[in-house]
């Protein structure tokens, strides 16, 4: 199951707007607002690479105030039990 981070610039003002669309996707597992060089985070979940690849380019990027994307493609998953 592929697992990624979406970073994005949206339109000034626009972040809450941006933040309930992104919760309305199934495949949006946690979204965070943050202060970064990005606006938002969105963690995103499918049940293949295909599917990530949908999600990204027809949903995330069409967003109206979604001005860029970069998206990181989690390698490994590890543990935090010890």
């Amino acid at each position: 199951m592929p697992m990624a981070f979406v970073m994005m610039n949206v339109k000034v003002g626009t972040d809450v707007e941006v933040v309930k669309e992104l919760k309305l996707l199934k495949q949006v597992i946690g979204v965070f607002e943050v202060y970064s060089i990005y606006d938002i985070v969105a963690q995103v979940k499918t049940d293949s690479m295909e599917e990530l690849e949908e999600i990204l380019r027809s949903k995330i990027r069409r967003l109206e105030n979604v001005l860029n994307t970069h998206t990181m493609i989690v390698a490994e998953r590890m543990s935090m039990s010890s």
